[in-house]
């Protein structure tokens, strides 16, 4: 059997599938969908990375389904709307995943799951530009291949550090950066200015200020209507020379286009979890811009972001079976 089933003998109750999810996820989720004992059947399959066929074929019985590292959209969620009633979305960013649009139109129920991995994502971000700022991983390499000359570091204390978006990630960064001993500065059309002072942060008027004196630049925005390719080619002209950026929220805050021919021009550096397109094709040009340190979208997978994201996506579907609402998107 390629799955597990929670109470398979109770047909009775209403099916929840998990069609594909990370291993290292099986176990936090398994404990806490333990709440939908004599509620629903958990359906739980433990691979990855599988076709659209293959998660239709493993939901064809759901009345629920957890999304996660897969989209539900055009031919796929129509083949899934005849018997799915909510769609439950492992992460925070759902729109670029699921089709608001339609599953509203359908009265399908989308949950996601919200500051499960704020700190996680803000240590990434750190790690990104720590590499960036010192190359250890880089240098480890050379070592390993005769090359002993090093290179030389970019200091973090005393640097700037612009902030796109100041939710509970962005708040995050900002509190270690402060650590390091940098400035920050922060772009958010929504940002609260009392938090901004908290955290010793000092708000900007448009992303292209922010970019011009910024010495490192993080974004940390959600996609939504108001932020898809809010970011664009004239925001990142104003980029100085030796400047840094990376992006562990999503490709589509930058305009099309637009990053590979900034960092094409070879004089800023950049760290990338996200992309337009994923896993990020062969032939992308991104594969071949020197400077740049590429990552598989992993920034939110570490222990404590899963379990707290098994916990919120146990909440909701529960809350879904008991009448309530629980982390329902609007």
């Amino acid at each position: 059997m390629d799955y597990i089933e929670t109470q398979p003998e109770r047909t009775d109750l209403p099916l929840v599938v998990v069609p594909t999810m990370f291993e290292a996820m099986y176990r936090p989720l398994a404990s806490s969908l333990r709440i939908l004992h004599d509620v629903a059947r958990v359906r739980m399959y433990k691979d990855f990375n599988i076709d659209a066929d293959t998660i239709v074929e493993r939901c064809a019985q759901a009345d629920t389904v957890m999304v996660i590292g897969f989209h539900v959209n055009g031919p796929l969620l129509e083949k899934l709307a005849d018997h799915v009633r909510c769609f439950v979305f492992g992460g925070t960013g759902v729109s670029n995943f699921i089709d608001l649009k339609r599953t509203r139109e359908l009265g399908i129920r989308v949950c996601n799951t919200v500051h499960y991995g704020d700190e996680t994502v803000a240590e990434y971000t750190f790690a990104l530009i720590l590499e960036l700022a010192r190359g250890v991983g880089a240098m480890d390499r050379g070592i390993r291949a005769g090359n002993w000359s090093g290179r030389e570091g970019f200091a973090l204390k005393d640097k700037t550090l612009g902030i796109i978006g100041f939710g509970g990630i962005g708040q995050s960064v900002a509190r270690i950066a402060d650590g390091f001993g940098m400035r920050t500065m922060v772009w958010n059309s929504h940002v609260n200015a009392a938090t901004a002072r908290s955290l010793g942060t000092i708000r900007v008027d448009t992303i292209a200020e922010l970019m011009a004196h910024s010495d490192i630049v993080s974004l940390h925005l959600p996609l939504n209507e108001e932020t898809d390719r809010v970011i664009t080619a004239d925001d990142l002209e104003k980029l100085r020379p030796g400047s840094l950026l990376i992006n562990t929220a999503r490709a589509e805050l930058i305009e099309d286009g637009a990053l590979v021919s900034r960092l094409g021009r070879g004089d800023i550096r950049a760290a990338l979890d996200v992309f337009d397109k994923e896993p990020l094709p062969a032939d992308d040009p991104l594969r071949s811009v020197p400077g740049v340190i590429l990552t598989p979208h992993v920034a939110w997978r570490a222990d404590d972001a899963y379990h707290d994201m098994s916990r919120q996506v146990a909440r909701s579907i529960l809350a879904f079976y008991n009448g309530e609402r629980f982390n329902v998107v609007e």
